[in-house]
């Protein structure tokens, strides 16, 4: 954990604004303000703070995505890769709510090796008429032996009246007796207001009694939460300025995207003085997710100079989103800003041949500033132009007359169905056969696939695929024969089985997903399919295309390229011994 609070501890009023708000001196990472004076149009923007508090919760309310399960080893996972990532503050769970986050808590402390960020622990306020120290809840964030703690209150009236069914008085006492419990048991305690923007605007007046008895209780940080998603920024704005005027403690925010606002939201807090931001990395959340951290970070850090994490870990944060997108085994997104794999790809001639000449051109912040990296995406409306970067991009060397050879035979694969722009992989090989190389490490005579189904009597019946290669490697002829779970995984166990001693660096290897696109549905069984595959060595991720009428030959052909290509960069480095 980290050893030094991030922010004042004192109790009492809870007044005081925590260190990460300073507006005094300067900071070593950069300008401890940012003043933009345009007196000549009559106002002046917002004075920045030097920095702010980056709080996830994805191993919280990131979890309540539909589809996203984790278990407690792949909370743990999560966690390290957080605070490898540099964040202030890392939401574990809610101790007592379930067996899965009781584990969590249970097994942190001599798992967890912190560095940067504080662990917290989530719960709510005391439940109405009852005493805070006879609060399960609170025992429970007691018990969790955390340095933190995070509970989450209601602040608007509707919820007060309608869902906990106890009257305004209540709820203020409930809060402040809450938080001051949590504060004689000497923890850091963090108030989330539950539908504070919607209370705010049905009546400001009992929402900020709800923020005032917290921070007078000795919250470090009262964080206004858009539970509902659907306010604006200027809205958001407007209504956190006038929060941070009023109180002395840290002002947080907590933005969901229901109106796919939630970074603009999230940016607009920090303007109008919020130094406690969270969200999630990638977004994740319930409905449509929470502010996507791995957008807000970088645009504060890059955009406003505003520090959020140890500066020299920002090239983190795109290997830290992919990262933790395999360990919630959901898909990353291609056009996510800053990290996606589309984030900084180009496709259209005329952008291509100008960032040839500035970088600057067609990309807002260096790729390399997050940890991405520029991609020249070459489909049949490329250029020479685009082809040759790409070339360049890879460190091929291709003439004018190879140019035009790869162009041509980008055009006709492109018109039977192959889709260049998202097979990177193949993509590879094609231009690296137009230099004169051939993957020399296996030759392929035949391969034969069986599908037997029996059917017992009503029963569903039981299905054994078994597929059969004949490879040459060098001098030798092999023969090998493997049984799968469908035919793409029959063929992959029997080429393995068959190169696999020949090629141990194949082990890495493995294919983490397969996908169909019937391109002529017209027709029917006849059409058309396109196969991708993608498959990773652990350290990076391809994609490999198929297309044929015949979806067992389309898919043989984006295994054989997605195994080509892994043992061709398995290679480099350690002497090709197929390169031509």
């Amino acid at each position: 954990m980290s050893s030094e609070p991030r922010t004042s501890r004192a109790r009492g009023s809870g007044r005081g604004r925590g260190a990460s708000q300073s507006r005094g001196a300067g900071h070593g990472d950069g300008p401890a303000t940012h003043r933009h004076s345009t007196a000549s149009h009559g106002f002046d923007l917002p004075v920045l703070p030097e920095a702010v508090d980056i709080f996830d919760t994805t191993l919280r309310d990131g979890s309540q995505q539909e589809g996203l399960s984790l278990t407690v080893d792949d909370k743990l996972r999560v966690a390290e890769q957080l605070d490898h990532l540099g964040v202030a503050f890392i939401e574990g769970g809610w101790p007592g709510a379930n067996h899965k986050d009781e584990e969590f808590f249970a097994r942190a402390p001599a798992e967890l090796r912190l560095s940067t960020a504080t662990l917290v622990a989530f719960g709510s306020t005391r439940r109405a008429g009852v005493r805070a120290e006879d609060d399960e809840v609170l025992r429970q964030l007691v018990k969790a032996n955390t340095e933190a703690v995070c509970i989450v209150a209601k602040a608007s009236k509707l919820h007060v009246t309608e869902a906990l069914r106890t009257t305004l008085d209540e709820a203020v006492a409930m809060a402040a007796d809450s938080v001051g419990f949590l504060r004689d048991h000497d923890l850091r305690v963090f108030f989330d207001a539950e539908h504070f923007f919607d209370g705010y605007r049905d009546d400001r007046e009992f929402t900020l009694r709800v923020l005032r008895a917290a921070e007078e209780a000795g919250a470090e940080a009262i964080v206004l939460c858009d539970t509902n998603g659907g306010t604006l920024p200027h809205d958001a704005e407007r209504i956190v300025a006038g929060v941070v005027a009023d109180f002395e403690c840290q002002v947080g925010v907590h933005f969901h995207n229901d109106s796919g606002c939630a970074v603009a939201n999230s940016i607009a807090g920090v303007r109008a003085g919020a130094t406690h931001v969270q969200g999630c990395v990638n977004g994740y959340g319930e409905r449509t997710g929470n502010a996507d951290l791995s957008a807000a970070i970088p645009n504060l850090s890059l955009k406003l100079n505003v520090r959020t994490i140890p500066p020299d870990r920002l090239e983190r944060i795109t290997p830290v989103s992919h990262h933790i997108a395999e360990l919630v085994n959901i898909a990353p997104n291609p056009q996510q800003p800053y990290v996606g794999s589309a984030a900084f790809a180009h496709k259209a001639g005329l952008h291509t041949s100008a960032i040839a000449r500035r970088r600057d051109a067609y990309e807002h912040v260096p790729p390399d500033a997050v940890g991405n990296g520029t991609r020249f995406v070459v489909s049949e409306m490329a250029g020479r132009s685009t082809l040759a970067l790409k070339a360049q991009e890879l460190g091929l060397e291709l003439d004018s007359d190879a140019l035009t050879g790869v162009l041509d035979t980008l055009k006709t694969l492109e018109y039977r169905g192959y889709h260049f722009e998202v097979a990177d992989g193949s993509l590879e090989l094609l231009l690296r056969k137009a230099t004169g190389w051939e993957p020399g490490y296996f030759e392929v005579e035949s391969f034969r696939v069986i599908n037997d189904h029996t059917d017992n009597s009503g029963d569903p019946g039981r299905h054994t695929t078994e597929a059969t290669v004949r490879i040459r490697v060098g001098d030798t002829r092999v023969v090998a024969t493997a049984e799968g779970n469908g035919p793409v995984n029959a063929l992959d166990s029997a080429l393995r089985q068959a190169i696999g001693a020949h090629f141990p660096n194949l082990d890495a290897v493995h294919l983490v997903d397969y996908r169909v696109r019937v391109l002529d549905t017209g027709k029917g069984t006849g059409a058309v399919t396109r196969v991708l595959i993608d498959t990773s060595d652990g350290e990076r991720v391809w994609t490999t295309i198929g297309v044929s009428e015949n979806i067992i030959e389309a898919s043989w052909q984006a295994l054989y390229d997605s195994i080509v290509y892994g043992l061709l960069h398995a290679d480099r480095g350690e002497g090709d011994h197929s390169a031509g």
